[in-house]
């Protein structure tokens, strides 16, 4: 299906050439046709300083050392240098263009990734693992290096040659082209019996490196399990087990492709040798010169280049395209929340909130929100509460428009979501998670992240306002503080609390926090609760929470249970009319 991204195996093949993956790349490419096209030039001037080279000699046997010419042989070598100079500047210009060209193409390719992946909605996400797009980004387009910086031009620039010295040999000398065409069937059936083992080989290669890869990143990831159950001599020796796998598989790669170069090696060799014997004669006979028979046995030695580098290549253009087939079907997924054609742009939203008869699935019949409405003035913070499964989580995600409503309107200050600008609504909305999120970088740098042109004194105000500023402060350098990989060395509390300041800087009318006090200890909880309560004065608010504390923050509380609105109040409402919300609470489903 169009669009749909493949759940085989990376390591698979595709065809040599795939003109619908060409045709899809090809706009890539098509900003660099100047390049192109010089490394094209290059290539022929290349192929035809290929094709003098032998001539030249036989100019130089036939013209000059027969005749005693020693005026015309040192013209004939100045020449046969003079073509080896070009052709070997030809060649490097060849070369540079090509790889420079597939670089900034591949350049261009992964931003277009990167920038599809960034507007694919959340669904998505859920569908895919992170590790299988990280493969698309790097590996896949990795591989579509070998296909843009050379691949394809030197297999064409073979084919080109290999017919060239086919005609070169035939204009020599008929009899002998026939012969050596002969030699090809030979050729041929070699690498059609080394092409499939070839393949399976270096299959299993990539597969063992993905093993070895996977053991590696999980071993790691976990490292504090296994230390923890003191299993490290345990998982040293299944690391090495994959490890002596890979390395099996890489030499038994070796040992083919080892066959492959010296078998055509000798398969020239004996060729030439015949060619000798036959061209000898015909020289005896005067059917041939000297410098022809020269001529026509170094080409005849050439014919073999190429025949041995397309087989060798063969594997690699399929690996190429099948990339490139996984590479457009990611391009070509379409983003689960389209943009209005003619988008609206509100400068300032009031934050005036309403959900008209809403209901949403993700897989057709099986409904998660059914029929709701609900409207919630400009400024005033509400509680969602419910059973896990209620909808709360994906009420907050259809505001925010990570998917789209099945039915239904949502809107913001009387415009359907739909109709908004992304970005307009984007810049003017906050949702913190329940686990917070922080990226490489300093304090500094994560608190800017939604905002980067915030001055440092702005910073510092923000942090002031939810009182995180003496937090901060007393980290190892302040604000200058490095985070590591999702903040691992800062406590969860102070995660969320960075969080919290990060989106007041980026001052949102909505606000929207997803069990953002749960798993923290009781004085994280009273510090994020007191930057809680600074954070949604004079916005919109949505508190998804399961604690009483939290909950009673809020100006009003939403009751859902099954996908449907059941109850909305004050708490001390919802607790006179004995209903879920009075149950929940009796039954410490919500905590104190």
């Amino acid at each position: 299906m169009r669009g749909a991204i493949s759940t085989s195996t990376e390591e698979g093949y595709g065809r040599v050439y795939d003109a619908r993956v060409m045709r899809r790349l090809w706009p890539f490419a098509a900003r660099y046709k100047v390049s192109l096209l010089l490394a094209v030039a290059c290539m022929l001037g290349s192929l035809g300083s290929s094709l003098l080279a032998p001539y030249l000699v036989k100019l130089g046997i036939d013209g000059a050392v027969a005749r005693g010419d020693a005026a015309r042989l040192t013209l004939v070598v100045l020449l046969y240098l003079g073509n080896a100079a070009a052709g070997w500047l030809l060649q490097y210009g060849q070369t540079l263009l090509a790889t420079r060209t597939a670089q900034r193409v591949l350049l261009d390719l992964r931003r277009a990734l990167f920038d599809h992946l960034l507007r694919l909605d959340l669904g998505f996400y859920q569908r895919h693992a992170v590790g299988q797009l990280m493969s698309r980004v790097h590996n896949d387009v990795g591989t579509l290096q070998d296909l843009f910086s050379g691949g394809l031009l030197t297999t064409v620039a073979d084919l080109v040659l290999l017919g060239g010295i086919v005609a070169v040999l035939f204009a020599l000398q008929p009899r002998l082209a026939l012969f050596t065409c002969a030699a090809l069937p030979a050729a041929g059936l070699l690498t059609a019996l080394w092409r499939p083992r070839s393949r399976r080989a270096f299959q299993r290669v990539r597969a063992r490196l993905a093993q070895v890869n996977a053991h590696l990143q999980e071993a790691i990831a976990g490292v504090r399990v296994v230390q923890g159950l003191a299993c490290e001599a345990a998982t040293q020796r299944r690391f090495a087990q994959v490890n002596e796998g890979y390395l099996a598989s890489n030499l038994h790669a070796a040992r083919l492709t080892a066959l492959l170069f010296p078998g055509m090696e000798l398969l020239s060799g004996l060729t030439v040798a015949l060619l000798v014997v036959a061209g000898g004669t015909l020289v005896l006979e005067r059917h041939l010169s000297a410098g022809g028979l020269v001529a026509f046995v170094l080409y005849a030695y050439r014919v073999f280049d190429p025949l041995r580098d397309l087989s060798f290549r063969w594997n690699y253009l399929q690996l190429a395209m099948a990339s490139g087939e996984r590479i457009v079907a990611l391009l070509d997924t379409p983003a689960g929340v389209p943009e209005a054609r003619r988008p609206v742009v509100l400068p300032r939203l009031r934050g005036e909130v309403a959900f008209h008869r809403v209901s949403f699935h993700y897989r057709p019949g099986v409904p998660v929100l059914q029929d709701v409405s609900l409207h919630v003035p400009a400024g005033q913070c509400v509680a969602l509460v419910g059973r896990t499964g209620a909808g709360k989580t994906t009420l907050v995600h259809l505001l925010a428009r990570f998917y789209d409503v099945t039915s239904g309107a949502i809107t913001l200050d009387g415009v359907d979501v739909r109709q908004l600008s992304r970005a307009c609504l984007r810049r003017q909305l906050v949702l913190v998670p329940q686990e917070p999120f922080l990226f490489s970088g300093t304090v500094r740098d994560n608190l800017r992240f939604g905002r980067p042109g915030a001055r440092d004194a702005e910073l510092e105000a923000a942090a002031r306002a939810l009182g995180v500023h003496e937090l901060i402060e007393r980290l190892p350098q302040g604000y200058d503080t490095p985070v590591h990989e999702r903040g691992v060395r800062l406590s969860q509390g102070q995660r969320q609390l960075l969080c919290l300041v990060r989106a007041l800087l980026a001052d949102p009318r909505l606000l929207l926090l997803d069990e953002a006090t749960a798993s923290l200890d009781a004085e994280s909880e009273r510090l994020v609760r007191q930057a809680l309560a600074a954070l949604r004065r004079g916005r919109t608010t949505f508190v998804i929470a399961h604690r009483l504390a939290t909950v009673q923050l809020a100006d009003r509380i939403v009751v859902l249970d099954q996908g449907r609105v059941v109850e909305d109040g004050t708490h001390a409402e919802l607790l006179q009319r004995q209903g879920l919300y009075a149950q929940l609470y009796a039954r410490s489903l919500l905590v104190s």
